[in-house]
């Protein structure tokens, strides 16, 4: 059934989506991070989603589609939560430590997260040796790209909140991918559109609860907060969620899961010259080796499973 609805989908729109979130997504990491130098993270989140679900919402109301399913809202509540809020969340708080440049490198190797967190695939996945030579590639590219930064932790000579923020990155990458499968695979009578709405207000009040539960409303001064920053959450808000997010969300629905993941490939790419360029971060040469070691990991994988459907 999914195979006769897919000739009707027209290629411009898949491409131009794939481009949103090659590009968009890439320049988002450098954006949060401009964003977070004047406000706390739940703050920043709290803008970020819940003005980008209102406005969704709000659209999807003006077109007169069904908003109020209270199964599917719950459900995309959900989501929500894994995607947007310790997904992303992982992101903004480990900018906090971690340069955004290596945040999206590490971020590359999110297809490898698929392949191990799909266990409908597992059968085929695991008895192909090129899927197991790109799983083992990736990892050995994640040590090479935080080798440095471990070594000054344990040592004494560095932060351990570069450390911490590594396992938090973990979680976080876990969270979305198992947030991208479980979205991918359960139907809903949504239109992807409020879907990801209802997604983003979901996230929206979940750092609202969290920052006013760690006193972050209390602290914050809007008189503080540079033009800059207001501008990279507009940023975040239009191209980051209105557009990319709902991008992502609509492909998922219509082609595979891993495809959709290659924006692993360009984002970390886009990031690190914007870190480099913009933002004046370093990455050394065993940073830029790890990202090689990892997208040659995810393109064995991705290779080796394109094989198999063919």
């Amino acid at each position: 059934m999914e195979e006769n609805r897919k000739p009707t989908i027209s290629a411009t729109k898949i491409i131009a989506a794939f481009a949103v979130i090659y590009i968009v997504w890439g320049s988002t990491y450098f954006f949060i991070r401009m964003a977070i130098r004047d406000m706390p993270v739940t703050v920043m989140g709290a803008f970020r989603f819940l003005t980008a679900g209102l406005l969704m919402t709000g659209w999807c109301l003006i077109r007169g589609e069904k908003l109020f399913i209270w199964k599917d809202m719950l459900f995309a509540f959900f989501i929500g939560l894994l995607l947007l809020f310790i997904g992303n969340g992982a992101v903004a708080w480990s900018e906090q430590f971690l340069e955004s440049s290596v945040v999206a490198v590490f971020l590359a190797s999110s297809p490898i997260w698929f392949v191990l967190l799909d266990y409908s695939r597992w059968r085929v996945n695991f008895t192909s040796p090129n899927i197991i030579a790109g799983l083992v590639t990736g990892f050995i590219g994640i040590i090479f790209l935080f080798r440095e930064n471990m070594s000054d932790a344990f040592s004494g000579n560095g932060d351990k909140w570069e450390v911490i923020s590594i396992g938090v990155l973990i979680v976080g990458s876990v969270a979305w991918v198992a947030g991208s499968l479980y979205s991918k695979y359960k139907p809903v009578t949504f239109t992807g559109t409020v879907n990801s709405g209802w997604q983003m207000l979901g996230a929206g009040l979940a750092y609202a609860i969290t920052g006013s539960i760690r006193g972050d409303w209390s602290d914050f001064n809007w008189h503080e907060v540079s033009p800059q920053s207001w501008l990279a959450v507009l940023y975040l808000i239009t191209m980051g969620s209105l557009l990319g997010y709902s991008a992502y969300v609509w492909l998922l629905k219509v082609r595979p899961a891993t495809q959709v993941s290659t924006h692993a490939y360009v984002n970390p790419v886009v990031a690190v010259l914007l870190g480099v360029f913009f933002a004046g971060e370093k990455i050394s040469a065993l940073q830029i080796t790890g990202l090689a070691v990892i997208l040659a990991g995810v393109l064995l994988v991705n290779l080796a499973r394109y094989r198999k459907q063919q």
